[in-house]
C-alpha cells in the first residue's frame, strides 16, 4: 500500500512523528545501556570513534612490547643468577688456591688442584645452563628489546659474554705443586671475579632501563585506555535517567496519538 493511499490528520501525523523519534531514542539508549558506550560505531560520532580506535590500537601495540620487556627481564635475571652461582664457585676455587699457596706439601697442593678442576668444570656447566627461552647471555648471546614502534632510542640491545672457565681465565696452566703456580691461579681467579662484577653491573644497568620502560609503558597503556574510554563510554546514571524519561514520553506520545485520532473517529457517529 502506497503512503499516499492513507491520509492522516495533521495532529495525528505530528504525534506519530514524535512517537517514532522517541522510539528511535529509546533504541539508542538501550544500545548504550547494554554496551556501556555512547559511541558504538562511526555513525554515532566519527571523530570520537576513530580517535578512540587509534588510542586503543596504540595501547594494544604497547601491550605487545610490554610482554617482550617481561621476557627480557627474565633473561637478564637468569644470566644474573648464573653470574651469582659462578661467582660463588670461583670464590670457593680461590680458597683452594689460597690453601695450596700456603703450604709446601706437594700432595696437599695436588689435592687442592684436583678439587679445583671439578669446580672448573661446574663453572662451564653453569654458564651453559643460564639461558632462558633459547637466549643465553653467558654464552655470548644477544638480547634485543623493542620499547615502542619507533626506532633508534626506542630499542635496547644487551650483549652477552662468555662466562665459561676458560674464557674467564679460571684455569690451571701449570700444576699447583709449587706456591708460585697456586698464587698465579689465585690471581687469575681474582681477575675473573672482577670481570663478573663488571658484567653484573652492566646487566643491572640494562635491567633498570627495561623495568623503567615497563613502568612507563604500563602508565601509557592506562592513559590511552582512559582516553579512549572518555571518548566512548556512556554515563550509565544519565542513560538510565534518559530511559525513564523516554519511556514516559513514549507513553504520553501514545496517549496523544490516541486523542488526536478521536476527531476522525467522531465522524463515525454521523452514521
Amino acid at each position: 500500500m502506497a503512503i499516499s493511499d492513507i491520509s492522516l490528520t495533521s495532529g495525528m501525523r505530528n504525534n506519530l512523528l514524535a512517537l517514532q523519534k522517541t522510539s528511535s531514542q529509546v533504541t539508542q539508549t538501550q544500545d548504550r545501556l547494554s554496551s556501556g558506550k555512547k559511541v558504538n560505531s562511526a555513525l554515532d560520532n566519527p571523530t570520537n570513534f576513530f580517535a578512540a580506535q587509534n588510542a586503543t590500537n596504540r595501547a594494544s601495540d604497547l601491550n605487545d612490547r610490554k610482554d617482550g620487556m617481561s621476557e627480557a627481564v627474565q633473561m637478564i635475571k637468569s644470566a644474573d643468577n648464573g653470574i651469582t652461582a659462578i661467582t660463588a664457585l670461583i670464590q670457593s676455587a680461590k680458597g683452594l688456591a689460597s690453601a695450596a699457596a700456603s703450604t709446601s706439601d706437594t700432595l696437599s697442593q695436588l689435592t687442592y688442584e684436583s678439587q679445583f678442576v671439578q669446580i672448573q668444570s661446574q663453572i662451564t656447566t653453569l654458564a651453559s645452563d643460564s639461558g632462558y627461552r633459547g637466549t643465553n647471555l653467558l654464552t655470548n648471546g644477544t638480547l634485543s628489546i623493542e620499547f615502542s614502534q619507533n626506532t633508534g632510542d626506542a630499542n635496547l640491545t644487551v650483549a652477552g659474554f662468555s662466562a665459561d672457565a676458560v674464557s674467564l681465565g679460571v684455569t690451571s696452566t701449570a700444576g699447583w705443586d709449587t706456591v708460585a703456580n697456586a698464587t698465579q691461579a689465585m690471581s687469575n681467579m681474582e681477575n675473573a671475579l672482577t670481570t663478573l662484577r663488571s658484567k653484573s653491573s652492566t646487566l643491572a644497568s640494562n635491567l633498570s632501563v627495561i623495568t623503567t620502560r615497563q613502568d612507563f609503558t604500563t602508565q601509557m597503556i592506562n592513559t590511552l585506555q582512559t582516553g579512549a574510554d572518555n571518548l566512548t563510554l556512556a554515563d550509565m546514571n544519565q542513560e538510565g535517567a534518559n530511559m525513564l524519561a523516554l519511556q514516559t514520553r513514549q507513553s504520553l506520545g501514545t496517549t496523544a496519538l490516541s486523542l488526536s485520532s478521536q476527531a476522525a473517529q467522531s465522524v463515525l457517529k454521523l452514521f
